[in-house]
């Protein structure tokens, strides 16, 4: 990409009635680029259905990408609690092959009271198996462990970074409005805004910058992290500082809005860029 585009977590709400084809041609309608296609509860498009999916994306230049499961924990210490986690990633990851789609973005687990240096090996080790077997079957998207909004939860920017850096295929997912949840609202000012883009581009080179999948909403967060997704005008998040930011640096790649009005903050997003 040579741009950033901005777009929807999901069937933007205007669309009626609400379809993933219609949601594809309703992203373009509203002069958005991307949509992220939300299989959090399960992966709700068919391999029949794919086909017609990937055209429609590619006949409106609308980018799709995917979030999976939300029941994923490459720390789960039961076998089978493992097992399915990875198939639910290796799923989602083989229907978005076939939508289109360019990216996988997960919550990789929790440190359930854990070393968190071993919790990293063991989730490492997953990601790396399923990264093997998409090659083995020639699908060559980006799998993207998201950074968490919540301590319990596995995902630092550092530990994101460092999956990128060490495993072929992988690239993160930087949740803006997660970090500054996880760290009590911290990550907040340009200053802040530009560690966090001059971290990855130390981490991951032009690349990084240049191939960014960003989640964006605000957010209300206790002590503990997050705690919901708000509307960008109803929450404290400084989204103006961090466009100006993303300006500065050059990123490009995807922007997806999570607020509860997504359509609204996608446009509020890509109208102010637009401007600076």
């Amino acid at each position: 990409m040579d741009r950033l585009l901005f777009g929807t977590a999901g069937i933007p709400i205007s669309t009626d009635p609400s379809s993933t084809i219609n949601g594809i041609k309703q992203v373009r309608s509203l002069g958005l680029g991307c949509m992220e296609l939300e299989f959090v509860r399960n992966v709700n498009i068919s391999k029949e259905i794919a086909p017609e999916v990937r055209r429609t994306s590619k006949e409106n230049n609308v980018v799709l990408s995917a979030h999976g499961s939300y029941f994923i924990n490459l720390n789960a210490k039961e076998r089978a609690k493992l097992q399915g986690s990875i198939k639910r990633i290796l799923q989602a990851a083989k229907i978005l092959h076939l939508c289109g789609g360019i990216s996988l973005v997960f919550h990789a687990g929790y440190y359930m009271g854990d070393d968190k240096k071993e919790v990293y090996k063991r989730i490492k080790k997953s990601i790396e198996n399923i990264v093997s077997v998409l090659k083995s079957e020639g699908i060559r998207i980006y799998v993207r462990p998201e950074t968490s909004g919540r301590e319990t939860q596995f995902g630092t920017l550092e530990e994101v970074l460092q999956l990128s850096n060490e495993l072929d295929q992988v690239m993160p997912c930087v949740d803006f409005s997660h970090l500054h949840a996880h760290y009590g609202g911290k990550f907040n000012s340009r200053e802040e805004f530009h560690s966090i883009l001059s971290q990855i581009e130390k981490a991951l080179g032009k690349k990084g910058i240049e191939n960014m999948h960003i989640h964006m909403s605000g957010i209300e967060y206790t002590s503990k992290g997050e705690r919901k997704h708000l509307n960008l005008k109803q929450s404290d998040f400084k989204y103006h500082e961090l466009l100006k930011v993303w300006k500065e640096f050059g990123a490009k790649g995807i922007v997806i809005s999570e607020s509860p009005n997504i359509e609204e903050d996608a446009l509020l997003l890509q109208e102010t860029y637009k401007k600076l």
